[in-house]
């Protein structure tokens, strides 16, 4: 869908301009020409000496133009001088660098964003169809060699997948730099509960001022209590549009993943893709501390991406600063030079596990504080040739009334704990102290015998939330806390299920012992009847991490959001009613009624 009552040529650089700087060609406004007669328009930053050079793109909603320096003040400051400049962009590769290295650097607008007009709606099929043209074309121009990889934090990194799964002519290898793979199950509907205040503060502040035509484009810092920043000029290149037509030029995330909860819904099954369609070389880096949004992810893009050359690699530390720190660039650079331009510096042509191991793991041990690069330095990489490792055991730990877990000592006799829903009462909480250093590395997984009571009044509840959460206290039983999305504390790992959506497909390729897979379908739903036990096992993000002698892990066991959270919370009123949810909760104990953590145990 092309603006209204504006005069669109796809191909005519209506407003192209050419700046040669000291160090670059620094074309702005460049049209691509779409299928359907849209167009997108893109940044070029490219060498000054004419010739033909390997590409790295990026196409995203949040504007190609947005001065990093204004989006995010104090992350700017502290990335590395070689890596920032005027023509810096939130989570994405530095032009003034990659251009220097012999790359051309191209910034997408998506459509409908930034200065390229048409429909917005992030994250669907036709968004991720454009970005497979926009590849093609960098691929068919005349600076370029017909090669193009991919780089890009987040949203930058989300959508590598969902385009290499398109295969498009010229595509080569992608690098998704905490990048989740699954828009429902990683970002919007987590364990199938709405994650409504991420949503939110994403499209309000980071999309929706960018849409092409906004008359009031501003820039919106990072940060729930963050001020406005200056506008964005030119408001619109060729004009604004009425808010009111802005409206329908537009899908809002907000109100769709509020009113489609299932995948055999349209709207969400439009954005599902198969993983094993992706044919190209993959560097898939997963942050340990995103353990709310892109983790999950990353690793099971590991998995399931259908190339045999791929790598996983986990790092720590804030969303924002590992992607730019000199030694994850220089491994950007040679992951890259590998496969763009035939100089393989480590050996990544050769394929996993010759002279680089499929995984690197993220020996984290210790309590080395949060949020500073320092206390990210103190773990160490350990090589290994798969994920999950090889040498994982499995072991459970059940869950006792008085609060304990037992390895391989289950309940017996028969008790009930107690929950108000809707997160109105503290958590439980169930410890274990290790007696000897002992290694978390891989998929936990919980099962819980839960049910609903009775209200007063005759009515109950039909349905509960569990969220859960490991965490890691030292010897002093003093919690420790890592590096989260925003800096923020964060425990180890987390995660959620909603009881009527209890139902694991065991006969899905993708279903493991460790990790259940659920369809998430209308038709699995399955209400609860009171003062009823219901068997339900919760899918636990992925982890690394060594306990010390004499440390503890806490197994807590909620009904709603707990500390570390951050803004990637579960409290959209619709999606958890009171009429729905509000009552008690109840956790069964005894010999028919099995409660433990199952930990992947190295």
């Amino acid at each position: 869908m092309t603006v209204p009552n504006i005069p669109v040529t796809p191909g005519a650089n209506q407003i192209r301009t050419v700046e040669r700087r000291s160090n670059m060609v620094f074309e702005k406004n460049v049209d691509i020409p779409l299928a359907d007669g849209g167009l997108c328009r893109c940044n070029v930053y490219r060498p000054l000496e004419d010739g033909r050079y390997p590409v790295i793109m990026t196409m995203g909603p949040y504007g190609k133009d947005v001065p990093y320096a204004q989006f995010h003040v104090k992350s700017f400051a502290e990335i590395p001088d070689e890596q920032k400049g005027d023509l810096s962009a939130w989570e994405t590769p530095h032009p003034d660098y990659w251009v220097s290295q012999g790359y051309v650097v191209v910034r997408v607008d998506e459509r409908g964003v930034g200065s390229s007009p048409g429909f917005l709606d992030t994250m669907s099929a036709s968004t991720s169809s454009d970005f497979a043209e926009c590849v093609e074309w960098a691929a068919d121009q005349e600076w370029s060699t017909g090669k193009i990889g991919l780089l890009g934090i987040s949203y930058y990194g989300g959508t590598q997948w969902r385009v290499a799964a398109r295969k498009p002519k010229g595509l080569t290898c992608i690098i998704p730099w905490e990048g989740m793979t699954d828009y429902y199950r990683d970002r919007v509907r987590q364990g199938g509960i709405f994650s409504n205040q991420f949503v939110q503060f994403w499209f309000n502040n980071q999309v929706g001022p960018m849409q092409y035509g906004n008359a009031e484009k501003t820039i919106r810092r990072w940060g729930p209590k963050a001020p406005t920043g200056e506008p964005v000029g030119p408001d619109c290149i060729e004009g604004t549009i009425p808010r009111e037509q802005l409206l329908e030029l537009r899908r809002d995330q907000t109100i769709d993943n509020r009113e489609h909860r299932y995948l055999d819904e349209p709207y969400h099954s439009s954005r599902v893709y198969n993983l094993g369609d992706i044919e190209v070389p993959v560097l898939s880096v997963a942050n340990l501390g995103g353990n709310t949004l892109h983790l999950r992810g990353n690793v099971m893009g590991y998995l399931e991406a259908g190339t045999k050359n791929k790598w996983l690699w986990f790092i720590s530390g804030r969303h924002d600063l590992p992607f730019y720190l000199p030694h994850y660039v220089e491994l950007q650079k040679s992951f890259l030079d590998a496969w763009l331009k035939d100089e393989d510096s480590r050996g990544w042509t050769k394929g996993p596990n010759v002279d680089i191991p499929a995984v690197n793991v993220l020996v984290r041990k210790g309590n080395p504080g949060f949020n500073s690069n320092e206390a990210e330095a103190t773990f160490s990489n350990r090589p290994e040739q798969s994920w999950p490792i090889e040498r994982t055991s499995y072991e459970k730990f059940h869950l006792h009334p008085d609060l304990s877990m037992h390895r391989d000592e289950p309940a017996k006799e028969s008790n009930t704990l107690k929950l108000a829903a809707l997160g109105k009462t503290d958590p439980l909480q169930f410890k274990v102290k290790v007696d000897k250093d002992t290694e978390i590395a891989g998929h936990p997984l919980a099962n819980l015998v839960v049910g609903v009571e009775e209200r007063a009044d005759g009515t109950a509840p039909t349905d509960l939330d569990l969220f859960v959460t490991l965490r890691h206290f030292d010897a002093e039983g003093k919690e420790i806390f890592y590096t989260g999305t925003a800096g923020d504390p964060v425990p180890l790992v987390k995660g959620w299920l909603r009881a009527s959506m209890r139902k694991v497909d065991e006969s899905s390729p993708r279903h493991r012992h460790y990790l259940p897979h659920r369809n998430y379908l209308s038709t699995d739903v399955s209400m609860l009847q009171p003062n009823t036990p219901y068997e339900l096992q919760v899918e636990i993000w992925p982890t690394c991490v060594v306990v010390e002698a004499g440390s503890s892990i806490v197994f807590e066991v909620a009904t709603g959001d707990t500390q570390g959270c951050g803004i990637f919370l579960h409290h959209e009123p619709t999606d958890r009613s009171e009429e729905v949810f509000d009552g008690t909760n109840v956790l069964y104990f005894g010999a028919e009624h099995q409660n433990y953590l199952q930990l992947p145990i190295v």
